[in-house]
């Protein structure tokens, strides 16, 4: 049903091993600069089934820092500009990427200052079931109007809703900052190139794209 979505359930390559969150190949121009360009300027209430936060974005300085850096963007809705390299070392990024979701987590609760603001949640399956789908959307909803960005970390290629494609075989981390139609589609702060900033996807082919790996939620 979702034949848009592909997926690599062994990443066996050179170059596509990295299982955490490195973005596979080159370091280019366009991300390799940090932005400081926001997604979004304003925090709106939620109205019509739909709500998006300010998001005072950076690109990510290097291939396998997206950890960081969509933790950078997550928390930057809640006001807060922590240093990249700080995160870093705290999350145990290496030129392998940020090892799992599991990682990211711990910092987002310490720099929101809520020991339980966060928790890890697993998609465990090669592609999301209704249930988890119906979950994630749940989640973000709920986090989002807590104020909140989820943190996800993605791994495939996945389609958005104007019909770009965004592939990351190696893996990714990626920032939820809003959502519209009751969660059926949410917005995406992306790290990695900042011409494409943010997009729209389907919470069917976030899911897909998280499934496998996991989300960090309130």
């Amino acid at each position: 049903m979702r034949t848009d979505l592909i997926r690599k359930t062994a990443l066996t390559a050179a170059g596509l091993a990295f299982t955490g969150g490195a973005i596979a190949g080159p370091i280019t121009a366009a991300y390799a600069a940090s932005q400081s360009t926001p997604v979004s300027q304003t925090q709106s209430e939620r109205t019509n089934g739909e709500r998006e936060l300010g998001v005072r974005y950076e690109a990510q300085p290097n291939f396998y820092y997206c950890g960081p850096a969509a933790t950078r963007n997550a928390l930057s809705v809640q006001g807060k500009n922590i240093n990249v390299d700080d995160m870093a070392k705290e999350m145990g990024t290496t030129e392998a990427g940020t090892n799992s979701i599991n990682d990211i987590t711990p910092v987002l609760n310490k720099e929101t200052g809520k020991p339980n603001a966060y928790h890890s949640v697993e998609i465990s399956s090669s592609t999301a079931d209704d249930k988890q789908t119906d979950k994630l959307r749940t989640d973000i909803i709920k986090t989002i109007d807590d104020g909140r960005a989820v943190v996800a970390n993605i791994a495939g290629t996945s389609t958005d809703t104007d019909g770009a494609v965004h592939s990351f075989e190696g893996g990714h981390y990626i920032s939820v900052v809003g959502y519209r139609d009751n969660g059926q589609s949410v917005k995406i702060a992306d790290s990695a190139n900042p011409d494409t900033a943010s997009y729209w996807i389907s919470v069917e082919h976030l899911a897909d794209w998280i499934a496998t790996r996991g989300y960090s939620t309130s």
